[in-house]
């Protein structure tokens, strides 16, 4: 890959991370252990402080010359975020996703990372701690399932289907406040809408086949990356709702991604319709 970074050897470090400061973290959480950031909702605990700073430390030996952008880093020093327009090679972490259903003992949590190089998004990763396994993708090389024993899997999207008949999840609670309303109700036009409350098990979900379509207002980084590119090399159209490209900067305007762009056309016209 023409970024230098071995996304194997990446995906590794996230097992590892998750097994060290995670997994034994999980449903053994103090109430010291979990704190809110910006909002109630938005929590942060020792498990993705202490995951992130093994990761942080680990990609920094491997890959020195590599911009870390980390959801806890850019917390504790916001500028970091602008750093990643302009970075030459950049890994993008987040340590845990989901963490809010991790805090309550949920078990549909990830970790993921992605590879910016040259201002393009080039691959990406989703480990689930529970099921012991990523989906991952490098640009051009398609999307797959891994597992530890070196099984792969290669991941699909759904077959297009009828509006009435799409299946998926969209995050409303970032919507405008004026355009919120119309959307929720506009969303009794397709057959079932959810929320896993994780990017990381919504993305792994779509571009596996099981859903149609996903939605996102609010764009972080570390949330939307590697589940972007993931999707489209699964072979899913994806592009924010003003229909442009998404890009590793933006941290707005939406993102949809459904099977084709026909069904991506159709969702934006009947349902999102910002």
């Amino acid at each position: 890959m023409t970024s230098k970074v071995d996304v194997t050897v990446l995906a590794d470090l996230l097992r590892r991370a998750a097994k060290a400061e995670i997994m034994p973290r999980f449903r053994r959480l103090d109430r010291s252990d979990v704190r809110a950031k910006t909002e109630a909702t938005d929590l942060v605990t020792v498990a993705d402080e202490q995951a992130e700073r093994m990761m942080k430390a680990e990609i920094a030996r491997l890959w020195p010359n590599a911009l870390f952008v980390g959801e806890e880093s850019v917390a504790a020093d916001p500028a970091l975020l602008g750093r990643l327009k302009d970075a030459e090679l950049a890994i993008v972490v987040d340590p845990v996703d989901g963490t809010a259903n991790f805090a309550s003992g949920i078990p549909a949590f990830g970790v993921m990372a992605s590879v910016v190089f040259m201002g393009e998004t080039v691959a990406g990763i989703i480990y689930d701690p529970m099921g012991d396994d990523w989906v991952m993708a490098e640009k051009g090389s398609g999307a797959w399932l891994r597992r530890p024993d070196g099984e792969a899997q290669r991941l699909s999207v759904a077959a297009p289907v009828t509006l009435d008949q799409m299946v998926g999840m969209a995050s409303t609670g970032y919507l405008p406040k004026d355009k919120q309303s119309q959307i929720l109700a506009n969303l009794s036009k397709v057959r079932f809408l959810a929320s896993y409350r994780c990017a990381a098990h919504e993305y792994r979900t779509l571009a596996a086949g099981h859903v149609h379509y996903l939605m996102y207002y609010k764009l972080m980084p570390w949330d939307h990356l590697a589940g972007t590119l993931i999707c489209q090399e699964a072979g899913a159209y994806a592009a924010r709702l003003d229909g442009s490209p998404y890009l590793p900067h933006h941290l707005d305007g939406g993102l949809l991604i459904a099977p084709d762009k026909a069904s991506w056309e159709l969702l934006r016209g009947e349902v999102f319709t910002v």
